[in-house]
């Protein structure tokens, strides 16, 4: 073994990183930081762990400690293996996943993690790569942003009249009025918007910052668009079929019942209270957007990305939006969601004398 990477395997020993007089994490611990997680971040983090030891094991390399040579190894074997499921190599941003579920193994395991500098240096290649071959893997993707153009070409797609429209309708609206992940759009409780005389006060869990936010829902100017009038509808639909209390979003089967039970393998499935999936209501928007005829990648973000959108390009202030939508401050994800938006309305091309 040569020098540096004997030194490189010695700064990845618990021995030679730990100090001895401190015990490690108890099993308390370590659940009271897995839940500060979100939970779609560790699901992955889970899943690329997993992919990780199974490559290690086939490969006869430790994974915990891992050294930077085995990341190294791993991460340009990531650039060339053909996933199952799509049949195509990692994407970079997948890679980018798999070098901090590895290193978060390592911290959650009180192992000091291995460098990552080289195996970031095979990353950049990679992008490079993709990038000269003009290889869509080479662009992030992003889900098309939901403006009102947008969100009224969905929301003529539905049929208002049954139960069913109205809350694909109220969950359209609702979840653009709110900027909520649809995983917060699920989680709401009938209690948890109620009607006040300017509108509704819905609160929401914001699952990223691990917050309530108290968020203000104004009437709408056109009554077909307006977020309350359509939770109001969906509400008094649910009344009417016996449901007062209880998750606002619930399955609806194509007879209109509520709550219809499910079964796999003859054993019930789904919740007991018909509360609608994060990914059955991702699914209402895909679904609604397909059938309006928009073109692009459509998903539950999208509802999201376009209150950002709409809201920036009102001129609303850049905090009152974040925090609106339950961004933390300064948040990348929301300042890049303004630099999309911005390309035109406020391209620095514009007034140059051309």
């Amino acid at each position: 073994m040569s020098q540096s990477s004997e030194i490189a395997v010695r700064r990845n020993d618990p021995a030679e990183t730990l100090d001895n007089t401190t015990p490690p994490l108890s099993g308390a611990a370590r659940e009271a930081l897995a839940a500060g997680t979100a939970d779609s971040t560790r699901r992955a983090y889970s899943s690329d762990w997993s992919e990780f030891t199974t490559w290690c094991a086939t490969n006869g390399r430790p994974p915990l400690p891992a050294s930077p040579e085995t990341v190294v190894e791993y991460v340009a074997a990531l650039t060339t293996t053909p996933r199952p499921r799509t049949g195509r190599p990692y994407s970079p941003s997948s890679i980018e996943r798999a070098i901090a579920a590895i290193r978060t193994a390592h911290t959650a395991a009180d192992v000091a993690p291995p460098s990552t500098k080289g195996a970031r240096i095979i990353l950049r290649g990679y992008r490079d790569r993709l990038a000269r071959a003009k290889d869509p893997a080479a662009k992030t993707r992003k889900a098309q942003p939901a403006v009102p153009t947008a969100l009224r070409a969905m929301l003529d797609t539905l049929d208002r009249d049954t139960l069913q429209g109205k809350r694909d309708a109220a969950l359209l609206l609702l979840g653009f009025a709110t900027a909520a992940r649809v995983s917060e759009l699920v989680a709401l409780d009938l209690a948890d918007v109620p009607e006040t005389d300017n509108g509704i006060e819905a609160s929401v869990y914001r699952r990223k910052v691990k917050a309530f936010s108290d968020t203000a829902v104004p009437f709408g100017s056109n009554p077909s668009t307006c977020p309350v009038r359509a939770v109001r509808a969906l509400r008094e639909a649910l009344a009417e079929a016996g449901r007062t209390e209880g998750p606002l979003f619930v399955r609806i089967d194509r007879h209109g019942r509520i709550a219809p039970p499910m079964f796999r393998h003859g054993v019930p499935i789904g919740d007991p209270a018909g509360r609608l999936t994060a990914q059955a209501a991702a699914q209402v928007i895909e679904r609604a957007a397909e059938v309006a005829g928009l073109e692009g990648q459509w998903s539950g973000h999208s509802l999201r990305r376009g209150f950002a959108t709409a809201a920036r390009k009102a001129g609303h202030d850049l905090v009152r939006i974040g925090r609106h939508g339950g961004w933390a401050d300064g948040s990348k994800a929301l300042l890049g969601y303004f630099e999309d938006s911005d390309r035109w309305e406020d391209n620095p091309v514009a007034g140059t004398g051309l």
